[in-house]
């Protein structure tokens, strides 16, 4: 007894150990954006209260409007997410449910699609969305390569594959059809799946930088990574403090995503598959 309890105890000081390891370079940004002088030494993650001020917000504030970004990021990311959702689940739902011709090779293909690497596509992108389609300096020019995203219909494809087939024989037997059967029967029970590519599509776009640099030239209309990488490059060091403004910008950049995951992180949970299936 004694022995185990030894050994559970020794399990949560090396996990609470490894989440300190892990958490302090957030901590570290946040200490630094307040630091009103820089001190880039161990101590600096302990600074004296005197010396912690919300000027380098206001600065970075000054320069690049967090807000607008903020809201650039937000509608990229949006309706990334939202097209996502929308093609994953009807095209995972037709991979795993739907009997018809191709199937197999459908999914090989979006498989296929894993290996191509985003920046080989990206220049004959760039002259379709802003040449052809005209759609440069737009939100729509931004979000349409990553409208549709294979890893989340492969996601979809596996967890729609789990459900019991007797639920789906037993909708259809009483009249329902397969737009129903999806909206009624298979999502309320892939809910951990819906979380997952959430979270995992979020963290793509929000961060993205190469393509809304090169889709958007007017300053109004770039996410915050692209505001942030410019102000690093072109304007950090005319400020007082270029350390703690870069460190304010990049707080801001990731509390978003920090709060999504603390909200969403308690629906992790394994559904039971089988509980609307009797025997």
């Amino acid at each position: 007894m004694k022995r185990a309890l030894g050994s559970k105890i020794a399990m949560y000081i090396a996990l609470s150990l490894g989440a300190l390891a892990f958490l302090f370079p957030f901590f570290y940004m946040i200490v630094g954006s307040l630091q009103t002088n820089v001190d880039p030494t161990p101590a600096g993650a302990f600074p004296n209260p005197a010396n912690l001020t919300l000027d380098n917000y206001a600065a970075i504030n000054g320069r690049i409007d967090l807000l607008q970004g903020l809201a650039n990021s937000g509608i990229f990311t949006g309706g990334v997410i939202l097209g996502t959702i929308v093609f994953g689940v009807l095209a995972g739902y037709a991979l795993a449910v739907l009997q018809w011709r191709g199937r197999g090779a459908t999914f090989a293909l979006a498989l296929l699609v894993q290996v191509v690497p985003f920046q080989l596509l990206m220049i004959p992108l760039y002259v379709m969305i802003a040449r052809d389609y005209g759609l440069a300096d737009s939100y729509l020019g931004m979000i349409l390569p990553f409208f549709i995203n294979s890893t989340a219909v492969i996601i979809f494809r596996q967890y729609f594959l789990q459900l019991p087939k007797e639920l789906f024989d037993a909708a259809r037997i009483d009249g329902a059809g397969e737009f129903r059967l999806l909206w009624n029967v298979a999502l309320p029970l892939v809910r951990p799946a819906l979380l997952t590519v959430v979270l995992l599509t979020f963290i793509g776009p929000w961060n993205e930088f190469l393509w809304p640099f090169l889709i958007t030239k007017d300053a109004a209309m770039q996410p915050l990574a692209v505001s942030l990488a410019n102000f690093i490059s072109n304007i950090a060091a005319s400020t007082a403090n270029p350390f703690g403004a870069m460190m304010a910008g990049a707080v801001v950049l990731a509390a978003p995503a920090v709060a999504l995951f603390l909200v969403f992180q308690r629906y992790f949970t394994s559904n039971d598959l089988g509980s609307g299936v009797k025997g």
